[in-house]
């Protein structure tokens, strides 16, 4: 059995990961990456979005990795299935799904990112936006950001749908906590 302090701190980690990451990848997709159209310049433009993903990608990486492992390590414990509903189960067998997506597309995001910025000295390869290439932009940029055009939005969904089954796994414990569940739990 866990010790409660290490659950919830556990427990914080994921969520503040989930927090950081979903509201940094958003803001980027829905303001940053579109936003860079107002710089004239084109290599400028790329040369923002690099610099200002780039920042924000260490803090991406290590938010959707507090969320992976605090959520498989409560996959360990309390939220193993011996110790789960059956609706309990159905939800963590999506969030394991969910998780598993929401990592994959992120580092997919990272990597393609990373290309991108490497195309050009300083990140300044000449774009429309942040996920739109331009008539010159270089080839494998154009390619990485047609990449980044998918993975970003799916890393997105895959976060809005980590907070929706958080709710629903949260009212479920708060509602209708089973009994063999409380019957097993000591506070340590």
């Amino acid at each position: 059995m866990t010790s409660d302090k290490l659950a919830e701190g556990a427990r914080a980690a994921h969520d503040l990961g989930l927090a950081s990451w979903l509201g940094g990848s958003t803001f980027g997709q829905v303001a940053l990456n579109p936003a860079v159209r107002k710089v004239s310049d084109k290599g400028e433009r790329g040369q923002v979005v690099n610099a200002a993903w780039g920042a924000y990608n260490v803090i991406n990486m290590l938010s959707l990795a507090a969320v992976a492992i605090g959520w498989f390590g409560a996959r360990l414990t309390e939220s193993a299935p011996p110790q789960l509903t059956d609706r309990e189960k159905r939800l963590a067998k999506a969030k394991d799904v969910l998780t598993i997506a929401a990592v994959a597309t992120g580092v997919a995001s990272g990597v393609q990112g990373a290309r991108l910025a490497s195309e050009g000295p300083d990140g300044a390869v000449p774009v429309e936006g942040g996920t739109k290439p331009a008539d010159e932009t270089p080839r494998s940029a154009a390619r990485a950001q047609r990449g980044l055009r998918v993975s970003g939005p799916l890393n997105i969904v895959s976060g809005v749908g980590l907070v929706v089954v958080n709710a629903l796994l949260a009212q479920a414990a708060h509602s209708r906590p089973p009994l063999r569940r409380g019957l097993r739990r000591k506070s340590r």
